[in-house]
Parts: structure tokens; C-alpha cells; sequence
């Protein structure tokens, strides 16, 4: 079934990030075009090691408390070192999978699930909007971070994001965050500018 394929490639995608985060290699973010790379998961490195330290709690408690009944001992511990690694590689991805700005195109992500490339051509406008309440919003993709996105961006045509078990939907507005947004959005500006001089900055 198509969505047990994205599942599984999902899943491969964050533990390869553990592997790519400890060795300091990003994705996606070599290239003669890329002009920008932007990070957006600091905000969220101090609870997501948080829940990763309440994992390994829990494990430690489980493994004591199951220590009589040796198989059932070795199926949690199992299941409980898969979560503990599942949360580090879902902030793994985030720190391994930034924003990546190109002469043409901004490709904004997060964590494993979210990779869409946005043609500089289709931004009407880009600015920094700082937002903790994200209500559903027809044509809209809310990438939060800490439950806050810093980044708005508006396009001229919609482009294709993809869901995490494979659907595809249309939207037009965007908004993300980034650790240092401002910079993020006069970057994209600069970039359409460049690519476009005639018509202005976006605003």
C-alpha cells in the first residue's frame, strides 16, 4: 500500500538524519545555485531533548519493573530504544534539513515529512510575521516550529505539498519558521529581486 511506503521511507529518512547529524553533513544544502541555508529547530531542541530524556526515564523504569519476565522485558526495551531514537532523529532531521535558498527556488522543510521547492518566480510577497495561533486555513501550509511561525510568504500560483502519507494538495500562502527569519526573508527578497529587477522586491 502506498501509504506503508511512505510510512517506511519516512522512518528511513530519520535515522538516516541521526546518522547525518552526527557527522555534520546536511542535506540538500551543496550546489553551485544555493545562495542561503537557514536552520529552524533551536526552538525546539530544548523540549524535544526533554521528551527524549523522559523516553529514556521511562525505559529505565520499564526494564526494572519487567526485569522478572524476560521476553516481555525484551519486547518493551526494544520498542522503547526505537522511540527514544524515533524523537532524536525527528529533531535530527530538522537540524540536517534547513531552509535552502537557490538562485531560483526556496525549499522549505521540516523535520522528515515536509520538502517543498517554491519557484522564486511565484513569491508575491515574503515578510517576517511572528505567529503562536495557526487556525486551519484552506490553501495554506503551517509548518510551526515550538508552535510558532516566524516567515510568511505568499505566491502568485500555488505549488504542491505533499502529506505525510502521500496525498498532494495545492497551496498558496506559506508560513514557516527560521531561526533568524529576518534574515531568511531579505535573503528571498534580494534573490527575487535579482532574478526579476524589473517589477521590485517583493513586498
Amino acid at each position: 500500500m502506498r501509504w506503508v511506503r511512505h510510512l517506511v521511507a519516512h522512518e528511513a529518512r530519520l535515522m538516516a538524519s541521526l546518522v547525518r547529524w552526527v557527522a555534520r553533513r546536511p542535506h540538500g544544502v551543496g550546489g553551485a545555485d544555493v545562495v542561503g541555508v537557514f536552520g529552524h529547530a533551536r526552538d525546539q531542541a530544548a523540549y524535544m531533548y526533554g521528551f527524549a530524556f523522559v523516553c529514556v526515564v521511562e525505559t529505565i523504569g520499564m526494564s526494572c519493573l519487567l526485569a522478572p519476565w524476560p521476553v516481555a522485558h525484551q519486547v518493551v526495551l526494544v520498542l522503547h530504544v526505537y522511540t527514544v531514537l524515533f524523537v532524536l532523529g525527528l529533531h535530527a532531521a530538522s537540524v540536517t534539513r534547513p531552509h535552502v535558498l537557490s538562485r531560483d527556488a526556496l525549499r522549505v522543510r521540516q523535520a522528515g515529512h515536509v520538502d517543498v521547492v517554491i519557484p522564486l518566480e511565484r513569491i508575491a510577497s515574503v515578510r517576517h510575521e511572528l505567529r503562536f495561533s495557526h487556525p486551519a486555513e484552506k490553501g495554506a501550509l503551517q509548518l510551526a516550529v515550538a508552535s510558532q511561525t516566524s516567515v510568511a510568504i505568499e505566491l502568485t500560483e500555488p505549488v504542491t505539498a505533499v502529506r505525510l502519507l502521500g496525498g498532494r494538495y495545492p497551496v498558496r500562502t506559506v508560513r514557516c519558521h527560521a531561526d533568524d527569519a529576518r534574515a531568511l526573508v531579505d535573503a528571498v527578497r534580494r534573490a527575487r529581486t535579482a532574478l526579476s529587477p524589473a517589477p521590485g522586491p517583493p513586498a
